[in-house]
């Protein structure tokens, strides 16, 4: 490693020349990690000092400290330099992590700085993303604990091929060559319990510097290479991502005049050239390439990691998530998959619950199946499990809404990898990596029917609707739906009311009342009713569905305008004492569980298309002003 001064020198007498070597540099990603006080941090802050990348106030503030706690000069506290949660509060970082830049004379590094806290999972996983090599960091006096486990198993899970085992804080055990070997050892059995070929174990002291830019006096029987030697030198196959099949998701559509169209993305795979033939998915239309596009002018070829315009030479229907590809060598598409997931968010995984699913720049909603198995860390056992909890790493289906184009995780980062997000709250609750599709969702297919919708209405001579009540139990929603089903009876209307007590004597008589199962009770139902209003039928349903995110998946099913949410409003207090089937009764006596309003919540609706109040008019009157409110609407202009 070159000095300071050498480059200083080089600046001084050809910055040309300076600019050119820096600009040509190989560029290494990397993650420390690691349980609690492990010395992560530490470690970042002796090796931005040792290569001579800190800024001289930093340097003078940390001398300044280390004189007032009375230690040496290589004995700096390097973690107040780089702490990981204080960097992610400077920086107003909540999923995300903390980065740190610095170089050397052979290569530039992005470093991922992550608390070692299991609260924190999160941000490990999403340094580990994007990251070519992962720094497991191990306190010598600890040995190998849960943490170390669960960030060597995902470092790998998340395709990091290159590992350093950084046994830190050897000078607290006195440079011990034993201990040193013992945990290699304990580590190494570890490794192969999850397919970790090969690793890289280094004796370290961040705190002293040892074996960190230099080889330590105090570890002559470790014949290896230093942290930064191997950070320098680690290889990494450049071209494994030029030579996969060419793939661009489609960020935007670029149209800055009448003249010009491109599609703007990041190269997320092989290489394209102008003139060759591509392929758009997913509509399967191909074409060939007319321009590749920079900010630095027109390229002949563009490879991973570039970011491009790229021009078609015929007018093809394309737009922001779909994607580019190679004509010959597609990606797949499908909407079903196994795939595996880390859960992020404090709140458990809800079977069944509709979460926004973002991968690449595709955006679906989607639905996790309860999980296959959950995997123990420690072992690498598959557990029975019904949901998966913060930090937990499983293995489940996953449905998606539309298809989305993808690639086996394996295959392609950017086509395999996607987060979770919480439609309510928009938090990311999980993280995920594609395995294949479902063999189901390439055999059944979607087979055209003649009569259509619009067909089936007219013949009625309406327009189909869903008018969901929810509310509470005993709130009044079967009697003022049965009331309205009466009007439009009598009004000549084609109607058919679903009742939740009546569904589930048969549809749904295998469900309970778990959030799970309440939430494919509404699932079930809503397709049911997606289906009477495909034949032009009015439908009303009468369930309490306490979910905002359910009622939200059903709205989703239906035509913008086709589901009216009726939120029959009555205090709890009311229909408590109301209690016809003496439910509530059960319930404060814990004699019914996950009851609704009582143990389970309800969440109201927000904005509802209708609202009753039912302490200000009787079921009569509301009945009578949702039909005149919306019979309107059901109108059927022949």
């Amino acid at each position: 490693m070159s000095s300071i001064y050498e480059t200083d020198a080089l600046i001084a007498d050809d910055i040309e020349a300076y600019l050119d070597q820096h600009q040509h540099k190989s560029l290494l990603r990397f993650i420390t990690c690691g349980s609690v006080d492990d010395g992560k941090s530490t470690l970042i802050g002796r090796l931005l000092y040792d290569s001579k990348m800190i800024f001289e106030d930093q340097l003078a503030a940390l001398e300044a400290d280390s004189k007032r706690i009375g230690t040496q000069g290589q004995d700096i506290d390097f973690a107040l330099l780089v702490d990981g949660l204080s960097a992610e509060r400077e920086q107003g970082i909540t999923i995300d992590v903390a980065y740190r830049f610095f170089t050397t004379e052979k290569r530039k590094f992005i470093v991922a700085d992550t608390p070692g806290h299991e609260q924190y999972t999160r941000n490990m996983v999403t340094g580990a993303s994007t990251a070519d090599l992962a720094v497991i960091l191990i306190d010598a006096r600890k040995g190998v604990l849960v943490q170390t486990r669960r960030h060597s198993y995902l470092a790998h899970l998340l395709g990091i091929r290159n590992i350093v085992l950084a046994v830190n804080k050897m000078d607290l055990v006195d440079y011990d060559a034993a201990r040193f070997d013992e945990i290699v050892t304990d580590y190494q059995k570890f490794a192969d319990s999850i397919g970790v070929k090969n690793f890289t174990a280094i004796p370290i002291s961040g705190f002293k510097g040892d074996n960190i830019a230099s080889l330590s006096a105090s570890t002559p029987w470790y014949d290896g290479v230093t942290l930064i030697d191997h950070l320098e030198t680690v290889e990494l196959d450049v071209h494994a991502d030029q030579a996969k099949p060419f793939r661009l998701p489609v960020q935007w559509v670029n149209r800055p005049n009448l003249d010009f169209r491109g599609f703007a993305g990041q190269i997320a795979g092989g290489a394209v050239h102008v003139g060759a033939p591509v392929r758009i998915l997913p509509s399967g239309k191909t074409s060939h390439i007319g321009r590749i596009v920079t900010l630095d002018g027109d390229l002949d070829v563009a490879v991973a990691g570039q970011s491009v315009t790229l021009c078609l030479t015929d007018e093809v229907d394309c737009s922001r998530g779909d994607v580019i590809a190679t004509a010959e060598d597609p990606p797949e598409v499908a909407d079903q998959f196994e795939a595996n997931i880390v859960w992020l968010s404090e709140g458990a995984m809800v079977p069944g619950r509709s979460y926004w699913m973002k991968l690449g720049t595709q955006s679906v909603s989607a639905t996790v199946q309860p999980p296959k198995y959950q995997v123990n860390v420690n072992n690498m056992e598959h557990l029975a499990a019904k949901t998966l909890d913060l930090n937990a790493i499983g293995v489940a289906e996953i449905t998606t809404d539309r298809p989305v184009i993808f690639e086996a995780y394996a295959d392609n980062r950017t086509l395999g990898g996607f987060i979770l997000i919480d439609k309510m709250t928009n938090a990311t609750v999980a993280a995920g990596m594609l395995n294949f599709s479902l063999r189901r969702a390439q055999n059944v297919h979607w087979q055209a029917i003649d009569i259509s919708r619009e067909a089936h209405a007219q013949q009625k001579g309406q327009s189909p609707k869903l008018l969901w009540f929810t509310g509470l139990s005993g709130s009044g929603k079967s009697t003022i739906a049965n009331l309205v089903e009466k009007k439009l009876f009598a009004l000549g209307r084609h109607s058919f009311l679903l009742d939740g007590d009546n569904v589930r004597h048969g549809l749904n008589k295998d469900l309970g009342f778990t959030d799970t199962d309440r939430i494919e009770n509404i699932r079930r139902v809503g397709e049911v009713a997606k289906l009477m209003t495909d034949a032009g039928l009015i439908v009303l349903t009468a369930f309490i569905s306490p979910f905002r995110a359910e009622r939200d998946m059903v709205r989703a099913l239906m035509p913008a305008g086709d589901f009216i949410e009726v939120f029959v409003d009555t205090p709890l207090a009311e229909a408590e004492k109301r209690d016809v089937k003496g439910l509530y009764k059960k319930a404060r006596s814990g004699a019914l569980k996950n009851f609704t309003g009582i143990d389970s919540p309800y969440e109201r609706p927000d904005a509802p298309e209708i609202h009753i109040d039912t302490t200000r008019m009787s079921p009569e009157q509301a009945a009578e002003a949702i039909v005149e409110r919306v019979i309107g609407v059901w109108s059927y202009d022949l």
